[in-house]
């Protein structure tokens, strides 16, 4: 089992890291246990699951504004993969996020180099296993993401004008500045990236797991984008996290099969769920996103948080 007291923390809170299986790759295996031990390590892990193609990959890495991305490739064209994801993200403003992958023996030495030079952070090889453990692996992986600064000088400086719901980067950086800023410092911020000032519906759905949330908002929003093509939708999606580790697991974007325009999901503490969801609401309305939709798992009984909700409505208007 993982070393559940080994907890990294970065600049924000939690190292936050979007893992999956390469594009035609249905071996899951791996990359579920390294998911489950990046968690158990204090990471708030977004997984989406086997068979995943770069852009997707890069979509919510910039939407989530990880720290990193996990992958593993067992069926070939890791190379072509692995570089592309870097080029995308890089294209996307995000050469701040750390690439971790393997895949076995079918990565080979000359590839790993390869990748290596081409700006992935490490792909971990059978030797690394060997020597460093399974462990030893996720504490490296954690400590090379804990590293990105997410709210450094240089990205909070991007943050200079109106912000619309086709700036991805920065809506994800506006959402992270919703956690961890101070209420002066994110007001501010928000006010100088207000694109909307329209009215925008906001709607709740809570429940316990399993109480069918993710079936409900899959079906509602593939009706939404059939019948509303164009529409900018924000679903704010919120998970548990452990006591012991600090982790969270997120499966949301896993469990729907659905694609919104514009998806910020977070797994964060309750009590900085009840502090910042309505920042975080205010931040997506101000962008001009049409509708916005929200989920937890915490119990019914939790007061609904404040700042995500601001968020939200930056880029998309008055609640």
């Amino acid at each position: 089992m993982a070393d559940e007291d080994s907890v990294f923390e970065t600049t924000t809170g939690p190292v936050r890291v979007i893992t999956a299986a390469s594009l035609f790759d249905g071996h899951d295996a791996a990359i579920n246990v390294m998911r489950r031990l990046i968690q158990s390590s204090g990471a708030e892990v977004i997984h989406l699951g086997h068979d995943q193609s770069a852009k997707a990959v890069v979509d919510c890495a910039v939407q989530e504004d990880a720290h990193a991305v996990a992958l593993t490739s067992y069926q070939g064209g890791h190379v072509e993969y692995f570089s592309y994801i870097r080029e995308l993200l890089d294209e996307a403003g995000c050469e701040h996020v750390r690439i971790f992958g393997g895949g076995g023996g079918t990565i080979t030495p000359p590839e790993i180099r390869t990748l290596h030079q081409a700006g992935i952070s490490k792909i971990y090889s059978p030797d690394d296993g060997r020597s460093m453990g399974l462990m030893g692996m996720i504490e490296h992986l954690m400590g090379q993401a804990a590293e990105v600064d997410l709210i450094s000088n240089e990205r909070l400086a991007s943050l200079d004008g109106p912000v619309t719901p086709d700036d991805m980067a920065k809506v994800g950086l506006l959402l992270t500045l919703s956690e961890s800023a101070d209420d002066a410092a994110f007001k501010a911020s928000l006010e100088t990236c207000r694109s909307s000032s329209k009215d925008v519906p906001v709607i709740g759905f809570t429940g316990t797991g399993g109480a069918g949330k993710s079936s409900l908002l899959d079906e509602l929003m593939l009706r939404i984008q059939r019948d509303n093509p164009g529409k900018k939708v924000c679903l704010l999606c919120v998970d548990p996290t452990r006591k012991r580790t600090g982790g969270a697991l997120n499966l949301k974007r896993l469990r729907c099969s659905m694609s919104p325009t514009l998806w910020s999901s977070t797994s964060t503490k309750s009590e900085a769920v009840k502090m910042h969801f309505e920042q975080f609401v205010n931040r997506c309305a101000a962008t001009a996103t049409s509708s916005m939709l929200r989920m937890k798992n915490s119990p019914s009984s939790l007061p609904l948080p404040v700042n995500l909700l601001t968020v939200a409505l930056t880029v998309c208007g008055k609640s």
